[in-house]
């Protein structure tokens, strides 16, 4: 096998994995000036028909904007955690912090699919299944190259490290 191809390959894995971790905290920056703008009505129309099988209050509207203007926060503080372990699986060719963050993924996606679900809010489920898409294939690759970077008898300190 070429070693400079396979390196290549891995650079632009862990350039994309970068992007996404970029394009997480641009995202959670941006969802606190964004959850209310009129830009948005149509996700919020989507997700008040999964509640209210009329046109919802004014009230549900703006607890929903709220509620999303939160969650920017919350994805702003996960990018920066996405962002350590892409550093780290990337300088120290770490299968482990490859594999952290695709364990968080699928422990994450198929609860937040199944509660999308229960509510009958299918543009998140859509949006789950491409943000797991396009982070758990790139996340499973780097962690076998780098797993198979590491001579097996060191594996064992890799995994204990």
């Amino acid at each position: 096998m070429n070693n400079h191809k396979n390196d290549r390959g891995r650079g632009w894995v862990v350039m994309w994995m970068y992007g996404v971790v970029t394009v997480h905290l641009i995202s959670g920056i941006l969802l606190p000036w964004i959850g209310s703008l009129p830009m948005l009505d149509v996700y919020h129309r989507i997700i008040e028909a999964a509640f209210w099988p009329d046109t919802a209050p004014l009230a549900a509207r703006q607890q929903q904007a709220w509620w999303l203007s939160l969650f920017g926060p919350t994805i702003q503080s996960m990018s920066l955690w996405m962002g350590v372990l892409v550093y780290i699986g990337d300088r120290q060719r770490s299968a482990m912090a490859w594999a952290w963050l695709a364990i968080g993924i699928m422990v994450w996606g198929p609860q937040d699919m199944l509660i999308s679900l229960r509510a009958d809010a299918w543009i998140h489920v859509w949006i789950d299944c491409f943000a797991i898409a396009t982070m758990l294939p790139p996340l499973i690759w780097l962690w076998l190259h780098d797993r198979r970077a590491v001579p097996s008898s060191d594996r064992t300190a890799q995994v204990m490290a």
